[in-house]
């Protein structure tokens, strides 16, 4: 009878801990934001989320507000959609707010990395040095000649350069940008004397191309893989991918390069420093690589794409490049060396400026999440006051909230490539219901957990940008062609992709 008795005890007490743990007795506090689990205990609305997460949140938004909390896989998530809510949470102390316990999940996930206490501190101080003020203008150089590597290397004819050429867009932006990234950061093969330069060069081209196939698969499944979703194959293939980085990025082959950043050999040294193993800076290697190529080649395919959709923009985004290059003392024309682009000239584009902004604006959509590490309170615009619970997530999601969001940016479903840019050059300020907004993009992220190397990711886009319009003649295949849908499954993870490639022509400016 006792027997019965503890087991029956510890059956209604491993259901109800269950129950617990599946978000069964989660109850709204009259101080918190509207509470919403869903249909299926533990998930709650996580499949609805994964499967198309904007219009999941806008769902929600309409029926809840601009703060509201929901289940996701056993987390609450309090989405706060409020812009002006947004300064409060980006520059929350880390002792309220948490970046990086979910970061440091997701990097194991994807990179296999196991971040140590210093990691963050290293990239931070590195990207300071290299990626922004003087050091960056040295990356932009590199990168430069990088791109005339790729680019511009043909030593065919004038009139064979002249014949159009085809290809699909995403994958010629993708592949020739990252490619230029990868060897600015990680170096290039060396060679010793002027007769085996070319060879090296060519040495270049063919193991960056090699590098970007296999990229993209790997890319093709990070969605899935940040999600844990994969199925079996596509897990064996992951794990195949990560080996292969693992391999080829390795920090021995790495040193054997020539003309390696100081971004990328500084790091590797300061985590040696800190006595993180070989290793593990070898998978440190491979998610510096996606951090730092995994959206810029798509972001430079829809800032042509907008471009050549819109010829007044095309017309006078490259009537600026062509400007900037005569009165630096350069033109592309036939005979003429390639256009050596400095990052003076692409201070010197606000037009071009403006229009990868709103492209970013368009398609750029991170989802910010912080850890709740104890009990906060949030006022919105309106001055509702709410309580975030501890042990939550707070998550923003700019590309509804603010970009897309007509009160503040009118039409916000067209590309306008003036709309950051005043008549006289200088930066428009915007508004909501009358009061200046200081979050009205946010592709970078914001706060402690903003992308350190953003400063060195515009300077390439527009360095590509600024040497296509400079030297090629571009069009659509298909003029009438319709810009293609995003691909949803990507939401929060950067630049979006596009569902289809679309056929672009281009041959060589007379």
């Amino acid at each position: 009878m006792a027997l019965g008795v503890i087991l029956l005890c510890t059956l209604i007490a491993s259901l109800l801990g269950g129950l617990y743990l599946l978000g069964a007795f989660r109850r709204r506090r009259p101080d918190e934001p509207p509470l919403d689990k869903g249909p299926i205990p533990w998930l709650g609305y996580a499949l609805e989320f994964r499967r198309d997460s904007s219009e999941f949140l806008k769902r929600m938004q309409r029926k809840h507000g601009g703060v509201f909390t929901v289940l996701l896989g056993g987390y609450y998530f309090t989405f706060v959609m409020d812009p002006f809510c947004f300064g409060a949470i980006v520059k929350e102390s880390r002792s309220k707010l948490d970046f990086r316990t979910f970061a440091m999940k997701l990097v194991l996930q994807v990179f296999g990395y196991q971040p140590t206490e210093a990691s963050g501190s290293i990239v931070h101080e590195s990207s300071v040095k290299h990626l922004m003020g003087d050091g960056l203008t040295v990356m932009t150089q590199a990168t430069m000649e990088n791109f005339q590597k790729l680019m511009l290397f043909s030593q065919s004819s004038g009139e064979e350069k002249r014949v159009w050429q085809e290809d699909g867009l995403f994958y010629y932006c993708y592949n020739i940008v990252f490619r230029a990234g990868y060897l600015a950061l990680y170096g290039t093969e060396p060679h010793r004397g002027a007769n085996t330069k070319e060879k090296a060069n060519e040495r270049d081209r063919i193991h960056s191309n090699q590098l970007f196939q296999e990229f993209r698969k790997y890319d093709r499944l990070f969605p899935r893989l940040a999600y844990a979703m994969l199925p079996p194959k596509d897990k064996v293939e992951a794990e195949r991918l990560k080996r292969f980085f693992w391999r080829t990025l390795s920090v021995k082959k790495t040193w054997q390069k020539d003309n390696i950043s100081g971004w990328i050999s500084d790091q590797d040294k300061l985590l040696a420093e800190n006595g993180v193993p070989e290793y593990m800076r070898d998978r440190f290697m491979f998610m510096l690589l996606w951090a730092s190529q995994g959206n810029t080649g798509p972001t430079a395919f829809w800032l042509l794409l907008y471009l050549m959709k819109h010829p007044e923009a095309m017309k006078a985004v490259k009537d600026e490049v062509d400007k900037v290059s005569r009165e630096s003392g350069q033109e592309a024309k036939p005979g003429s060396p390639p256009v050596n682009v400095t990052r003076d000239m692409l201070n010197q584009t606000p037009l071009l400026d403006s229009a990868l902004e709103e492209t970013l604006r368009l398609v750029a959509a991170p989802i910010l999440v912080r850890a709740v590490l104890q009990d906060m309170g949030l006022k919105t615009s309106g001055g509702t006051e709410y309580t975030l619970r501890r042990g939550d997530r707070v998550a923003l999601f700019p590309h509804l909230s603010v970009q897309m969001n007509p009160e503040i940016h009118p039409e916000p479903h067209k590309f306008k490539y003036d709309r950051f840019v005043n008549p006289d050059g200088t930066k428009k300020d915007f508004y909501r219901n009358g009061k200046k907004l200081k979050y009205f993009t946010m592709p970078w992220g914001a706060g402690v957990s903003i992308c350190p190397g953003r400063f060195f990711a515009v300077a390439e886009i527009k360095l590509f940008a600024f040497l296509m319009l400079s030297h090629y003649d571009l069009e659509l295949v298909n003029g009438e062609e319709e810009i293609p849908a995003i691909d949803v499954s990507r939401w929060g993870f950067g630049t979006m992709q596009p569902v289809r490639d679309v056929r672009f022509r281009y041959r060589r400016r007379l």
